[in-house]
């Protein structure tokens, strides 16, 4: 993997660069559609390739192993063969789906004893299992396995998260540079900060996180509880240590006032299931504000979805339209609303970029914000 910066912004720390895979090229700041069990829902392969114009997406190491399972996945060639997406592709470790089932998992320093969702059937995930794992579903990034404790945790238990983060690290860096890549181009590993909301815990992460050289960095556990401005001060404590020739990767998050105020602060990488789940019940960014689709107002409006039409759905439907097959559940309008959505948020960064390097970032950033954060309806 080759992280190459472009351009730094001057009035912020945004920066625009591009990294390098053996699935190609992804220009930064980048969003990353999640693709939960191998599909981003509602949308087809070539509308993410030639509609939203997605980089990159991710897959989930917890329902894919479970759903379809391993030796399906093996026997396809991974993931890329199996889903038919020839680009770039991220799995996360799991983690946080294994630890978001409280009533329904064991934790132990080997790793964490889990309940399957589905059936009910018993699992352990261990550092070693986990990389082991991503390696069969052939992701381009692989994530280690990380403990994401709440965003309102106490200070101790905060603390004893992410010292088993990092000792957990450890072993997902031995087993990741004691086994090979299955099906013939090279993986990479990121590694993930922890450390809730404390400043001192942060920084300790950060450098432990940093000591271990990987290809890249991820910041965990934000989005999970915590004030919005609390985030905010997170990333800059991270981002303030982690090195600055590495891609920067804050999972999770978010709004698309979050992407542009993490941008600003040095982030490269984005993912979050927002648009995808928000657009399913109706929610639509645009980039003169939030509408509520289900909303009555929307019943006799004809115009486009989004007159500054960002893919092909924007302008080919009308709110109206929309907003029937919404308040019908008819399949379409998830898809329509889907697409419209992962297209925005794509945009928004790629117009992140273009701005850094033309110069002009921080104006246009100012300018941008209190209109998506504007609610039309």
């Amino acid at each position: 993997m080759n992280f190459s910066i472009e351009k730094n912004d001057a009035r912020s720390n945004a920066r625009a660069a591009v990294l390098t895979t053996d699935h190609g090229e992804i220009k930064t700041p980048v969003f990353m559609p999640v693709g939960t069990v191998g599909s981003v829902k509602a949308v087809h392969v070539r509308d993410l390739e030639e509609a939203v114009k997605a980089q990159i997406i991710l897959g989930n190491t917890y329902h894919l192993y479970l759903r379809p399972g391993l030796d399906v996945i093996k026997a396809a060639g991974g993931l890329h063969q199996f889903n038919g997406w020839h680009h770039p592709i991220l799995t996360d470790s799991g983690g946080f789906q294994v630890f978001s089932l409280n009533d329904i998992r064991k934790m132990k320093e080997d790793g964490v004893v889990f309940r399957s969702h589905i059936d009910g059937s018993k699992h352990l995930f261990t550092p070693e299992r986990v990389m082991d794992i991503e390696r069969v579903i052939g992701a381009d990034i692989m994530m280690a396995f990380d403990e994401c404790a709440p965003g309102t945790s106490e200070y101790g238990y905060a603390k004893e998260a992410m010292e088993r983060t990092h000792r957990w690290l450890d072993r997902c860096v031995q087993q990741f540079c004691a086994t090979e890549p299955l099906y013939g181009y090279k993986q990479s590993l990121f590694p993930i900060v922890q450390g809730c909301t404390f400043k001192d815990l942060r920084i300790q992460s950060a450098e432990f996180v940093a000591s271990k050289n990987c290809d890249g960095n991820a910041i965990g556990g934000l989005a999970v509880g915590e004030p919005t401005e609390v985030m905010y001060e997170m990333i800059e404590v991270v981002n303030s240590v982690l090195p600055e020739n590495k891609p920067r990767y804050l999972m999770g998050v978010g709004t698309p006032a979050n992407l542009l105020e993490a941008v600003s602060r040095g982030v490269d990488m984005f993912d979050c299931v927002m648009p995808t789940r928000n657009g399913r019940n109706g929610m639509i960014f645009t980039s003169q504000g939030i509408i509520n689709i289900k909303n009555e107002r929307w019943k006799y409006d004809f115009s486009p979805v989004d007159e500054d039409g960002h893919v092909y759905a924007d302008t080919q439907y009308s709110k109206a339209y929309l907003r029937h097959l919404i308040i019908s559940k008819e399949i379409l309008g998830p898809m329509i609303a889907t697409v419209h959505n992962l297209g925005f948020y794509v945009w928004l960064v790629d117009e992140a970029r273009r701005h850094i390097i033309e110069g002009d970032f921080a104006e246009w950033r100012d300018m941008m914000l209190p209109k998506i954060t504007h609610r039309i309806s």
